[in-house]
């Protein structure tokens, strides 16, 4: 595994693995809880030690699955990324949120947690007077945000007591909106890791261009879209998957080396 460097020192795996749709999509379903739960494990055996999840997944069973999982496994080899849903913002709120993720993980402190929507209905200091209390008393290692644009992120950083760790954004070869509004850069300059999440949509996957890089390398399109978002400063990404054999080539990106050609055509892909 490689790892990218949080603004605390700590090292994060730049391949985590996203959990949307593990235990159910907005709602939870439990017909394949004993699959779910043996994939995760099996995952994380495979070397995927960072793992992202949400209250709002699945109603929280994504999060009670993951708790499953990681039972066994010793509690510091498992980078553990939850987020607040953007109607729990109120200080109370946050507090009874955190509480019920820990609960249902089975754990007494997540790595990481962030704001997973902004919310302009609740005030940001409200919500950072609690985050700051949850890393004071150690429920929270660190905080971070979600969707948040480069206003937001600085009004973020002058709330918190600690560093914000990272932004958590949809970033992909054809989605760079993230780009254009300067979120991409203003993290890389404040030593901000950027997560981007949906890595591997479809059109991606399909791209001509991607393809024929792919096929040059002996390697999947899926690897050529992870490699290109990695090899970039202060960038890491979530991929999710539960099919194992995806996961493995997944993880086989970090060994593909692509040439500054192509690179430089992945950086001007057009949709």
């Amino acid at each position: 595994m490689q790892y990218e460097t949080l603004p605390d020192g700590t090292q994060i795996p730049v391949l985590g693995l996203g959990t949307w749709g593990i235990g159910g999509g907005h709602v939870a379903d439990r017909s394949q809880d004993a699959h779910f739960v043996e994939i995760l494990q099996r995952l994380i055996d495979m070397g995927y030690t960072h793992i992202d999840t949400a209250e709002s997944y699945a109603q929280g069973h994504a999060e009670e699955l993951v708790g499953v999982a990681i039972r066994g496994t010793p509690r510091e080899e498992i980078f553990i990324t939850t987020k607040v849903a953007k109607e729990h913002l109120g200080y109370d709120d946050v507090h009874r949120a955190i509480d019920g993720s820990l609960r249902r993980l089975g754990v007494d402190y997540v790595d990481l947690y962030l704001i997973h929507w902004p919310n302009p209905a609740i005030p940001l200091p409200e919500t950072f007077r609690a985050l700051n209390e949850l890393t004071a008393d150690g429920r929270v290692k660190r905080v971070g945000v979600s969707n948040f644009d480069v206003p937001l992120m600085q009004e973020a950083m002058a709330l918190s007591d600690t560093p914000i760790a990272t932004n958590q954004v949809r970033y992909n070869l054809l989605s760079r909106e993230n780009v254009a509004n300067g979120v991409l850069a203003f993290c890389q300059e404040q030593g901000i890791v950027l997560t981007a999440y949906s890595p591997l949509k479809s059109d991606v996957l399909t791209h001509p261009t991607v393809v024929e890089i792919a096929r040059a390398h002996g390697a999947t399109p899926a690897q050529v879209a992870l490699k290109w978002l990695i090899d970039q400063p202060r960038v890491i990404t979530i991929p999710k998957s539960s099919d194992l054999e995806h996961a493995r080539e997944n993880m086989d990106a970090l060994r593909l080396e692509l040439t500054a050609e192509e690179t430089e055509r992945l950086n001007n892909l057009q949709a």
